[in-house]
């Protein structure tokens, strides 16, 4: 995470996992701090050993006239370029070369360190090129830096299975041990760029023992994990959507429990750092009930049947929007079985997007390919029929240059089982909210989060909702704030005694303050991961 992108001071990390018996989210035992100061900024450098010198007679004028360049992530978009000119006392002429076809010039009068920033329209590799001229020597010195921008864009790709320790798919055939981990690789797996940045994988834990929790993180070196992404008890199937960086074209899943477990993973897009699709928020809207004749026919989906539905044009995405963000939910099922959600006009694939149990009502965060004609597909991979909910929260298209940068490692926002800086440790109450303030003091606006939820010690059902909070964190700190209206969506279901995760994207809207609300009738405790954020130029 690059310095600069912060949360208003909140509990940090996460302890070691709970022992057996327990229900294996991850417990924060962290400072306060920023989330800005979860990462570092590491520069990329093109020493002064690099500089090309090329002079006429009077070299002797100025030997040693060198240029060292440190380029520095500032945001999504935007590089921050420290030139260090060595030279002897002379009036020098400096012209940086961003590499997107736009020139900058200043005078210098012998050694000289400036810092320069520059923002980019479109993320991407450019060659920035610093030339230093001494007119007065007849010393021309040139030295230039690759620099890739932080933020990367989505390109979704048809639901793929990547891994399926139950059959040998992308690791050995066989369960993955207690406090084991899997290195997946994703980067040339399935037609995927070996150079990809960042990957969504819905990832599915099966065949538990035992009560445990699994991460998906970048690195290998995070052990144990501080955060979890998916929570389960013994003889639980649990789905949950992760975006997690890609580096040297691997992922880790890391089993947090203490029993083994077999372990999934289906791809549905990935980011890259060049122009492809960038992400556009909503006001989470129910596009389709099928309890109510919503977005489709009234009635349960039969067995095994299918339905489409038309999203393009739909609340606010746009005609040439090449994926959808939904929160897809299974209720009333009447056998155990799992929903794929995939893009129309394609077979179906032997892929899942949720996981459910007979009579049971369970949410996952999924990402949809939008078919060539607008719609996606849904299908009930279950003998028995059951009802669908979508709810749908953002989209990527080329039209938004809101690009995607993850946090270095996931980091805890907050854990209402432990005191955070603006509360004392709680639950939160029956059909009442948590606010959640954040800080964005980056060089460009944060258009979205990309938050993990989890809800824990429930004791009864209930749902939860997240919206973005009308007022400011200032509001709330001089008594002016309204109440933000209830939402009419959902972003995960539980039952009592369930610990439930799923993965949300929400803007923070224009006080940067997100509430996560309690639809149940029982108080819930409520932990806050963050994976990153989207910035827009």
């Amino acid at each position: 995470m690059a310095a600069g992108i912060g949360l208003i001071p909140g509990t940090a990390q996460a302890a070691d996992p709970v022992a057996p018996g327990g229900l294996g989210v991850a417990a924060s035992a962290g400072t306060p701090g920023k989330a800005g100061e979860q990462g570092k900024a590491e520069a990329v450098r093109s020493g002064a050993d690099r500089t090309v010198v090329t002079s006429g007679a009077a070299v002797a004028g100025n030997p040693d006239l060198a240029i060292e360049l440190d380029a520095y992530h500032n945001s999504a978009h935007e590089v921050l370029l420290v030139t260090n000119v060595k030279s002897a006392a002379a009036a020098l002429e400096v012209t940086i070369a961003w590499g997107d076809g736009t020139t900058e010039k200043y005078t210098a009068s012998g050694a000289d360190v400036q810092s320069r920033s520059h923002l980019y329209a479109e993320v991407g590799t450019y060659p920035v090129k610093v030339t230093v001229q001494d007119t007065t020597n007849n010393v021309t010195a040139v030295n230039e830096v690759e620099y890739v921008t932080d933020g990367s864009e989505f390109t979704p790709h048809a639901p793929t299975r990547l891994l399926d320790t139950r059959e040998g798919v992308g690791a050995a055939k066989a369960k993955v041990r207690a406090k084991g981990m899997v290195a997946l690789k994703v980067g040339g797996s399935a037609k995927i760029p070996a150079d990809v940045a960042a990957v969504a994988l819905n990832v599915t834990v099966t065949n538990a023992a035992e009560a445990g929790h699994i991460a998906v993180q970048p690195g290998k070196d995070f052990i144990p994990p501080k955060t979890s992404n998916l929570n389960y008890v013994a003889g639980q199937t649990v789905p949950n959507l992760v975006i997690v960086p890609v580096v040297d074209g691997y992922v880790h899943l890391v089993n947090g429990g203490w029993a083994p477990v077999d372990l999934i993973a289906d791809v549905t897009g990935y980011f890259t750092h060049s122009a492809a699709g960038g992400y556009a928020p909503l006001t989470p809207v129910r596009a389709v009930d099928t309890r109510a004749g919503l977005g489709t026919a009234k009635g349960q989906v039969a067995g095994y049947g299918t339905f489409g539905v038309e999203v393009a044009g739909l609340a606010g995405i746009p005609k040439g929007a090449t994926a959808v963000a939904l929160n897809l939910t299974a209720t009333n099922p009447q056998e155990a079985g799992h929903l794929t959600a995939y893009p129309s006009g394609q077979a179906a694939p032997s892929t899942s997007s949720v996981n459910f149990a007979a009579g049971q009502t369970v949410a996952n965060s999924v990402i949809v390919p939008i078919g060539p004609d607008g719609r996606i597909t849904i299908r009930n991979g279950s003998w028995k029929p059951a009802d669908v909910v979508i709810d749908v929260v953002g989209t990527y298209s080329p039209t938004s240059n809101a690009a995607f940068r993850a946090a270095d490692e996931p980091f805890r926002m907050i854990d209402t089982r432990q005191d955070a800086w603006y509360r004392t440790a709680g639950p939160v109450p029956a059909r009442e909210y948590l606010l959640l303030p954040l800080m964005g003091d980056s060089a460009e606006p944060v258009t979205a989060w990309v938050l993990n939820a989890t809800v824990t010690n429930t004791r009864g059902a209930g749902h939860l909702s997240v919206a973005p909070d009308p007022n400011t964190w200032a509001d709330y700190q001089k008594g002016l704030q309204v109440r933000p209206e209830r939402p009419g969506s959902s972003a995960l279901n539980w039952t009592a005694g369930a610990t439930v995760p799923n993965l949300v994207q929400t803007s923070g809207g224009k006080g940067d303050v997100i509430d996560f609300w309690n639809q149940g009738w029982e108080p819930v405790d409520v932990i806050v991961d963050c994976l990153g954020y989207y910035e827009t130029k």
